[in-house]
């Protein structure tokens, strides 16, 4: 009674924006603020475009294996002039290129991998990009809870993953999507983990 007695005198303190604000950023995260593609050829992502995914599986430097196939969905719209290019929740295809695992000799782990498949409504089109940044997710419950501690409400999940670089503790991203742990230990980059994607070479999408 006394517990139940302090939350609610605790919710009753908070400011009713905060309180009405609260909902509204999972919405936010989930639906809105989408990332333009900046190009002067319609349906063209070009070399350099950023996307960001969310890991589906867990990959692992001990367990996987080179060809392994790993699935990805981008999370906020790409549009482009105001249309939608790319949805929230299009299935980005990935390969695990290469495999290290840790050893005595070979302390650290490594996984290369890129992504050379992007789905929209059920049609695929070829894409060669590399992973570029990662960050640990709670997916969408845990990302709007730190967007509202933050104040931030409406902030978008592609600039919380710009503003935490190398934010997934123990490994690094070097050149060509390999992914290094830093602790002597094998690599392990959870289902949930958002990856940012950087586009080789242009793609295009629904022509």
């Amino acid at each position: 009674m006394v517990f139940q007695s302090f939350v609610r005198s605790s919710l009753l303190a908070l400011p009713m924006a905060v309180l009405i604000s609260m909902p509204a950023v999972a919405q936010d995260v989930a639906t809105t603020a989408p990332q333009e593609v900046v190009s002067s050829r319609p349906n063209e992502m070009p070399a350099g475009q950023e996307l960001d995914v969310r890991l589906q599986t867990t990959l692992d430097s001990d367990t996987a294996q080179p060809e392994d196939r790993f699935e990805t969905t981008t999370v906020v719209d790409l549009t482009q002039n105001g249309r939608v290019l790319v949805p929230a929740g299009s299935v980005v295809r990935g390969i695990v290129r290469d495999v290290h695992r840790a050893s005595r000799t070979e302390r650290a782990g490594e996984l290369t991998l890129s992504f050379d498949e992007l789905v929209v409504d059920g049609r695929s089109y070829p894409i060669r990009g590399n992973a570029v940044d990662t960050i640990k997710s709670e997916g969408i419950k845990g990302e709007a809870g730190r967007i509202a501690a933050g104040g931030a409400v409406g902030a978008i999940i592609g600039g919380i993953i710009g503003g935490a670089k190398g934010a997934l503790t123990g490994v690094l991203i070097g050149a060509g999507g390999t992914i290094v742990a830093t602790e002597g230990k094998d690599v392990e980059v959870p289902a949930g983990t958002l990856m940012r994607i950087r586009l080789e070479e242009p793609a295009y999408v629904g022509r």
